[in-house]
């Protein structure tokens, strides 16, 4: 009886200070946002998309850790007091905007979706305003968080076109072409099937590999995947260049002419408008977000089939035509996918379109 007596007494002790810090939100000149920490991560460290999206959005709200009146949370970078957060800002007049990712399902969180999403359901149904990072993602959380009453849009994730943009000559074919796989490497298929592509596309055109990101499926991620390029012969035209922080991308990319990015389902990942910005096209699932933010011109999908109960990642063999596909119209592709990207993912559009959401909730609307 105790114990159950002194965890009552610290919730409501948390729900104290967090009430504390939050006020009404009634005047669009005085919009005080809060992004759920009291500190937000260095570029220069290991920062997820989530928390960069938060970053770009400080620089022109900055995080008020006292005294907000607006809570902008993403659900790829949610704190663990969510929900109280949220209940706080809105009991105390703040609104709540919520950037939504992803979801839990069956294929690749299994039995335990249900419990995985359970708190997400809660602030997606609690939020006074939801961006989906893309129509995928909106039709996901529509089933597995369930529906929603109030306002909502599609904003893709953004790229500061300035700091990621293009080398010199990127749209010359005058160099060995060079294959990046990035990210962080949760499912190791994104790594095996791209190194066993490689030797594929070796037999009809010169190309090197490189591995970025955390390989994080397991802690002998590094030993296998330096494992299957020695296997597929060819351990020598691949590079391993481990973690890299967002400091670093642009430099990343620059130093790449294609970006293999074989994640099933992946909701939107900012990964493909950075490549897309330095002007570097992409072979990439065709399922889930991606599709939306490559089109036509910037790249070359492989046809998948949107399951929720089983990944269907691309086999190497498709992987390599693909590549090849990009290969052959690189010069093309490469100044399209620059295009593209300054023109529908610019940082800028991206802040703005928020600064309308946020005045509007003040507004009342």
């Amino acid at each position: 009886m105790r114990s159950l007596t002194l965890k009552v007494i610290g919730r409501l002790a948390a729900e104290v200070r967090e009430f504390r810090r939050w006020e009404a939100l009634r005047d669009p000149r005085d919009l005080r946002v809060y992004y759920g920490m009291d500190r937000l991560p260095e570029r220069s460290g290991d920062v997820s998309g989530g928390f960069v999206k938060c970053l770009d959005l400080a620089a022109r709200f900055p995080n008020s850790a006292a005294k907000a009146n607006l809570l902008y949370l993403v659900s790829s970078a949610l704190p663990a007091r969510r929900e109280l957060l949220a209940r706080a800002a809105r009991r105390a007049g703040g609104k709540f905007v919520l950037n939504q990712n992803g979801v839990a399902y069956p294929a690749w969180a299994g039995p335990s979706w249900r419990e995985m999403n359970g708190p997400n359901a809660h602030v997606h149904a609690a939020a006074d305003y939801v961006v989906y990072q893309s129509e995928f993602c909106r039709r996901c959380a529509e089933r597995f968080l369930g529906p929603r009453n109030g306002p909502a849009e599609i904003l893709y994730n953004a790229v500061d076109t300035g700091a990621f943009s293009p080398r010199a000559g990127y749209d010359r074919d005058d160099r060995i072409p060079a294959l990046l796989v990035a990210g962080s490497h949760h499912e190791p298929y994104r790594v095996k099937n791209a190194i066993l592509a490689l030797p594929r596309v070796r037999r009809k055109a010169e190309v090197r590999m490189a591995i970025a990101g955390r390989l994080v499926w397991s802690d002998n991620a590094e030993a296998e995947t330096r494992g299957w390029a020695r296997e597929a012969g060819v351990e020598d035209a691949v590079d391993f260049l481990g973690p890299y922080s967002q400091e670093h991308a642009p430099d990343l990319f620059r130093r790449s002419d294609v970006l293999v990015h074989l994640k099933v389902q992946d909701p939107c990942p900012r990964l493909v408008v950075e490549a897309m910005a330095c002007g570097v096209p992409v072979v990439y699932s065709a399922t889930g977000g991606t599709p939306e933010l490559v089109g036509e011109e910037a790249g070359r999908g492989m046809i998948g089939t949107e399951d929720y109960d089983e990944l269907r990642p691309p086999t190497p063999e498709a992987a390599a035509e693909a590549i090849l596909r990009v290969l052959s119209d690189r010069v093309a592709l490469a100044r399209q996918a620059r295009k593209r990207a300054v023109e529908r993912f610019a940082t800028g559009d991206w802040t703005l379109a928020h600064a309308r959401i946020f005045e509007g909730l003040a507004a009342g609307k």
